[in-house]
């Protein structure tokens, strides 16, 4: 069972991102703060649940927050400043659109940078440990798989609206195939093209 709150604050906001890991298209994070008595029923890691799971969730989670916000960071900076720094950046992005400003932060994950002098702890696999975390891992997984699904209509060779953008074959060998698009990571994709022409 997920945890209500970590910090005891009223306004505790939760952050989490998704696409991190993709060789296409932007990285996307959530800042989601709950209300104290919120117990959002089937509400898990958004990586255990399945997509309809995940869609079905949404209304009730909007309905709990006190406040949410999600911010993405396009592929363009992400090469520039590497992916890391992007998904913190995004999650900052998302903390700046709230509605009201959370007392403390809990991230999941190990790394994190000061955010306007907000308390914050970082949380390893805490989208499976407090509701905060896991309601803005779905947020940002259906935002960004939406997001996808609208530009496979626009480059379909690289069947974005199953993969997502993440590292598949098909997605890899559609970039041997097809090159890079305007929306692949040039930092993530040349390396795998590299080692693509490595294995012929």
């Amino acid at each position: 069972m997920l945890i209500n709150n970590f910090s005891g604050k009223i306004l505790e906001a939760g952050c989490d991102e998704a696409g991190r890991g993709c060789l296409a298209g932007p990285v996307v994070a959530a800042a989601v703060i709950l209300s104290l008595d919120s117990n959002i029923e089937g509400l898990d890691d958004s990586k255990k649940m399945t997509c309809n799971q995940r869609k079905s969730i949404i209304d009730e989670i909007k309905k709990n927050a006190v406040t949410y916000a999600i911010a993405s960071i396009d592929n363009t900076i992400i090469d520039k400043i590497n992916i890391l720094n992007a998904s913190i950046l995004a999650m900052h992005k998302a903390l700046d659109l709230l509605s009201q400003k959370p007392e403390y932060i809990i991230i999941d994950g190990n790394k994190f940078k000061n955010y306007n002098d907000i308390p914050y702890e970082t949380i390893i696999k805490g989208d499976a440990k407090f509701q905060s975390i896991a309601a803005a891992s779905v947020l940002a997984k259906v935002y960004r798989d939406e997001y996808m699904i609208n530009l496979h209509n626009e480059y379909p060779n690289y069947n974005w609206d199953k993969n997502k953008g993440y590292p598949t074959l098909k997605h890899k060998l559609a970039i041997q195939k097809f090159g890079t698009t305007k929306y692949h990571r040039l930092t993530f994709s040349s390396s795998i093209q590299l080692k693509l022409n490595f294995i012929k």
